[in-house]
């Protein structure tokens, strides 16, 4: 007998004046009040790609499950000449808003990934009617939270390997061949703890080195040496303002350390959380289905409880 497989669509919708690449996908038994999950990815500017095993929840929830890629990377409009300024948390808030009206979403769960969860904490204390729930996953509420995480998890890495680092980081030469080597000691401990790399992270990464404009002017070369525009970022005072349920998740190896999302935790009015042991930064890749069915027990719990009595269903992405 034949498997059932969800229907997958895509296309480019107009945002702020430039195009922005989404892919909804369509479970073939819809179920009644599952309301839709978009998916925000991290970087900033790394692409769904490596995300894109969570659309495996619109057949395992019954329901539709969105991607879009971010402005300035992926099949999405690239700005390479646009200045730094430019790329701010709240471009990418207006962003997630202009997807919802123009796939037609009135209601929805969001879940976000690393950059994409701290965007997520960025779009629910201003409250929008819109959002139902936020998974926050693997992701700090400050960057300088996050330094201090890293500064850490360094400190454990092998003499060597630290050497180089803080050689070439003094010199400026973060593309040399062994500068790079030695990130990939940290990525390989607290990134992604799969060997070979995972096809879906490779494919986010190559993206982003061919075109690194957003990744390189907001956060800096690499996941642990921040000196972009978002290296003063915090949401920690403002998340007493989330009037949401909110899941948030992480991994036992992750280069998000409990300290950097334990404000969520501390803050948040409602809120879960959830720690995957042996897991790291991408736990959704390490440990698929148990990542999925906590994310699918997170979200049925808070499907009918979304609409008041009385409300229509609200509609499905057109």
């Amino acid at each position: 007998m034949p498997v059932a497989t969800p229907t997958v669509e895509s296309r480019t919708l107009p945002v702020l004046g430039h195009e922005t690449w989404v892919q909804v996908t369509t479970p073939t038994a819809p179920r009644p009040g599952a309301l839709p999950l978009v998916v925000l990815h991290g970087g900033p500017g790394m692409a769904h790609d490596y995300v894109a095993n969570l659309a495996a929840l619109a057949q395992e929830t019954g329901r539709t499950v969105v991607h879009y890629d971010q402005l300035g990377c992926g099949r999405s409009t690239h700005l390479p000449d646009a200045p730094a300024e430019f790329w701010t948390p709240q471009l990418f808030v207006d962003e997630f808003h202009a997807v919802l009206t123009g796939l037609g979403i009135e209601r929805c769960h969001v879940l976000g990934q690393s950059w994409g969860g701290m965007l997520g904490a960025e779009i629910a204390v201003r409250r929008p009617a819109s959002l139902v729930s936020l998974a926050i996953c693997n992701s700090p509420a400050s960057m300088q939270l996050w330094v201090e995480g890293a500064a850490q998890l360094r400190a454990e890495l092998p003499a060597d390997v630290r050497d180089a680092l803080e050689r070439h980081e003094a010199a400026g030469t973060t593309t040399d061949p062994e500068y790079l080597a030695a990130t990939q000691v940290f990525y390989a401990r607290h990134v992604c703890r799969i060997t070979p790399t995972h096809p879906d992270f490779a494919a986010s990464e190559a993206q982003m080195e061919a075109e690194p404009t957003v990744y390189h002017t907001m956060n800096g070369p690499n996941e642990f040496h921040v000196v972009g525009t978002l290296r003063d970022w915090s949401v920690v005072d403002r998340l007493p303002a989330v009037a949401v349920p909110t899941l948030v998740v992480a991994g036992e190896f992750d280069e998000a350390t409990p300290a950097t999302w334990a404000p969520f935790v501390e803050r948040i009015p409602d809120v879960t959380s959830h720690v995957f042991p042996g897991a790291s930064h991408c736990t959704h890749l390490e440990q698929p289905e148990e990542f999925r069915a906590v994310v699918a027990a997170f979200l049925a719990a808070h499907d009918d409880a979304a609409a008041p009595a009385g409300d229509e269903e609200p509609g499905e992405p057109r």
